[in-house]
């Protein structure tokens, strides 16, 4: 009785100082993930209160914290939508693909973290937050410019690669042989295009069979699916985040629409668990030796990540201001870059340090993003109507 009662006091701090955070990043007007690692990185390992009695509820928490995000996520897209915006944007992918990967892995090898540290953290620096770059576009009242699309597009394409970077990443740092590598690559290909051929054929009675008009029955149906799918995808290699972002692409509708409005808080819930967790696993000694770094990959890939927008709104006319708009948009990096590496460190499979990296990455790119989204314009114009007295 006495240590759950521990638990349950440690619980309750936790979830009020989270909603503290959350409150504070509202009021300031950033993403709260920098601030839900920080608190984690408070009261974890190395930390000011060390927290050791909910370890078992908050590792199978930050877990379906994963779950949702990537189930909300695919819930964003219906499958037709996905296949138009990889049609659209497959150019601009690469370009990203290339541009945005390339740093992390040469940081990860300068480290002396070999192969699958670059990979690791090629991922890291390589995919966008969509839920910062969302947030910040409802915010700014930027949904409905002519680049959001080209930034959605971008995202699009970012989130099929990852269904195929995870079975990769998975198998790597399961140790598995190359056949294994392949298999889990196979399948995961297989899963997919199977997927998106219901989704795109049978996706109403992928939503009919969870849809109810009661809430309660609805919320079970729905959660009950994506942990069962989650479960078994991570039995087929394909990992659990691909498998409940597939089934989220699967549900279309008005039953996505509401499901949506329904898990929404849940998500926000155990993500923020799932944070915290991640920043309980970081040794905060960890970070200032690899803190250069991190400012490092963070103005590099801060400007590839400019370029990419800017490179994809030109391809589809969009003028100068629209660019740079696109591209800012796109800088934030947050749950994905750490779902990546909890995933690896989680292994056992790279140093400890990869973690405190990515950390500090992420604490600092989703500041500066949401900061770049909004200067971005004014600095623009400013540069613009400078620009004829210089020539003068």
């Amino acid at each position: 009785m006495h240590d759950t009662a521990i638990s349950l006091i440690e619980l309750g701090a936790v979830f009020f100082g989270l909603g503290v955070l959350g409150r504070l990043a509202w009021k300031i007007g950033i993403s709260p993930i920098p601030l839900y690692l920080i608190g984690g990185i408070a009261f974890g390992t190395g930390g000011l209160i060390p927290l050791h009695g909910i370890e078992p509820f908050t590792h199978l928490a930050s877990e379906i914290g994963v779950v949702l995000l990537l189930l909300l996520l695919g819930l964003e897209y219906s499958a037709g939508e996905l296949v138009t915006g990889l049609r659209r944007s497959w150019l601009a992918g690469l370009v990203d693909l290339v541009l945005n990967t390339a740093p992390g892995a040469i940081v990860a090898l300068m480290l002396g973290w070999g192969p699958i540290g670059a990979l690791t953290m090629a991922g890291v620096t390589y995919i966008s937050s969509s839920g910062i770059i969302a947030k910040v576009l409802g915010d700014l009242g930027r949904l409905g410019n002519r680049e959001t699309p080209v930034v959605l597009s971008i995202l699009v394409f970012e989130d099929l690669a990852m269904a195929l970077y995870l079975p990769i990443l998975t198998a790597v740092l399961g140790g598995v042989s190359l056949l294994g590598g392949l298999t889990a690559v196979g399948v995961s290909l297989i899963v997919i295009s199977i997927v998106l051929v219901v989704a795109l054929k049978f996706g109403r009675y992928v939503s009919a069979l969870i849809d109810s008009p009661d809430p309660e029955v609805f919320l079970l149906r729905l959660l009950g699916s994506a942990l069962l799918v989650a479960g078994i995808a991570s039995e087929l290699q394909v990992s659990a985040a691909v498998g409940s972002f597939l089934l989220g692409i699967a549900i279309s509708g008005s039953t996505a629409q509401n499901a949506t409005r329904m898990l929404e808080p849940l998500r926000d819930l155990f993500a923020a668990v799932f944070f915290v967790v991640f920043g309980l696993n970081t040794d905060p000694s960890q970070i200032p030796p690899v803190l250069g770094f991190a400012l490092l990959l963070a103005v590099v890939t801060a400007i590839t990540k400019i370029g990419t927008g800017w490179f994809a709104a030109r391809s589809q006319g969009i003028g100068k201001m629209g660019r740079a708009r696109a591209g800012a948009a796109l800088v934030a990096r947050g749950e994905f870059s750490i779902v990546i590496a909890g995933l690896a460190v989680g292994s056992g499979a790279v140093s400890g340090e990869l973690a405190a990296l990515a950390t500090a990455y992420v604490l600092l790119m989703a500041i500066l993003g949401p900061v770049a989204a909004r200067v971005v314009e004014p600095v623009a114009r400013l540069v613009v109507s400078r620009k004829p007295q210089t020539q003068a």
